[in-house]
């Protein structure tokens, strides 16, 4: 009997009997026991290595280990002592034959002197481990350990789906053995390569043509005031302000790169950003007038008038004044004095309009005072309007449109019918009608 001992458990094997009977000159004995195959150099049986001539002779999880006349499955981490080899000679009693040692030492583990030391299968190769998997030694047995990203079901490794655990903020990869994590445009990995923080695409060449404004997970393009974003939200192109209103300047809109201008017409200059003012080119000196010359100014121009334009019958008395004397008889039907003044209008002035009040300077007591229009007025654009026995207005009937000019007589008659007396004067008035209506 041969003993063998895996772990603790000691496992008492009885194999059949080596029979052999010494051959005789005269014959030949080829004929051994099951496990045993004849050796004609020795004239013995030798035991066959089932281990290596019996395919797959141990399945699943077991090792082969060869005995004497069979061989035995048991598990990778069992420990075999082999015993001595039994006597080849004839005629040697097997029971003589000493016994295999007792292994005392628990499963995994060898005596070492008087104490139990544990067995490196790894460092032996008495381990079952995959060529994929590292096979790691521990008290007593070994493990298989598979790759990281892997998990071990059964004997094999399979790929851990590292995606189904939401590991990624956004988007996950799942790779074999690992896996890698994404982020949605506008953003970008984090340090911890899982979380996606935003990207600053201002800062990063936004094809933003003036302004960019980072938002979270993308950007937007602005414009300079005066400009519109165009159909491909990155390029600003200019607005032409002056299409949109007819309003926005006085004269004329200059449309700009991002803005707009005013502009006035000649002998106008701006007034604020908008409106047009008349420049009064007698105050500033931009006449021709000559020394004989008064400078008028008039909307959009300057007028230069003779000082004295006095005609006969009259004679000149003072600036602007003219008198005719009672001692001319030219003079009879004619106003005693013609008083010279200017002013100036605007086209298309909404009407009726008042534009010019008539003051007599000489009041006469029981005299009563009437004013009319004496001449100058051939289309009807103007009428007198009497406001009491002294004063009356000139009043613009119909919307006129300059630049042209108007020189209206206008005439003030005193009647006293206790003295049977009548007198008149006038007042020329020069009415310059600008060419705008500004």
């Amino acid at each position: 009997m041969q003993g063998v001992c895996a772990a603790i458990l000691c496992v008492s094997v009885f194999l059949r009997s080596v029979i052999s009977q010494p051959p005789t000159e005269s014959d030949t004995y080829t004929e051994c026991t099951d496990g045993y195959q004849w050796d004609p150099q020795t004239h013995h049986c030798k035991d066959i290595n089932e281990c290596e001539t019996v395919l797959e002779a141990c399945k699943g999880e077991m090792k082969c280990f060869n005995h004497y006349g069979g061989y035995l499955c048991l598990p990778r981490s069992a420990s075999v002592i082999p015993a001595p080899d039994p006597p080849s000679q004839p005629g040697t009693n097997l029971e003589s034959t000493a016994r295999e040692p007792f292994n005392p030492c628990p499963l995994g583990y060898e005596p070492q002197g008087d104490s139990c030391v544990d067995v490196n299968e790894c460092e032996r190769d008495e381990h079952d481990c995959q060529p994929s998997q590292q096979c790691i030694n521990i008290p007593g047995a070994f493990i298989c350990q598979c790759p990281e990203g892997y998990r071990k079901v059964g004997t094999e490794c399979i790929d851990i789906d590292e995606c189904r655990y939401r590991y990624c903020q956004h988007r996950c990869v799942n790779v074999p053995g690992s896996f890698s994590c994404q982020c949605e445009p506008g953003f970008q990995l984090a340090g911890n390569n899982r979380s996606c923080i935003d990207v600053n695409e201002c800062d990063m060449g936004a094809p933003c043509q003036q302004r960019c404004y980072n938002t979270y997970g993308t950007f937007l393009c602005r414009c300079d005031l005066g400009y519109e974003l165009g159909p491909d939200g990155f390029a600003c192109n200019d607005i032409d302000e002056c299409s949109y209103s007819s309003y926005l300047c006085q004269f004329q809109c200059v449309n700009e790169p991002g803005k707009f201008s005013c502009q006035c017409p000649e002998g106008y200059q701006l007034l604020g950003t908008r409106l047009c003012q008349d420049i009064n080119e007698c105050e500033t000196g931009e006449h021709q007038c000559t020394e004989g010359q008064t400078c008028v100014n008039i909307y959009g121009a300057s007028q230069c008038v003779d000082t004295n334009r006095c005609q006969s019958p009259y004679v000149q008395v003072s600036d602007n004044r003219c008198v005719c004397p009672v001692t001319k008889p030219a003079c009879r039907d004619l106003p005693f004095s013609i008083v010279q003044r200017y002013m100036s209008i605007t086209s298309e002035r909404s009407v009726p309009s008042d534009i010019f009040q008539i003051q007599a300077t000489s009041v006469y007591p029981g005299a009563y005072n009437t004013f009319r229009i004496r001449s100058g007025d051939h289309d009807g654009d103007f009428y007198i309007r009497q406001i009491n026995n002294i004063s009356a207005m000139l009043v613009l009937a119909r919307a006129v449109t300059g630049p042209q000019e108007y020189t209206l007589d206008l005439e003030m008659v005193s009647v006293n019918p206790l003295l049977s007396y009548q007198t008149s004067s006038a007042l020329r008035l020069s009415v310059y009608v600008g060419p705008y209506a500004f």
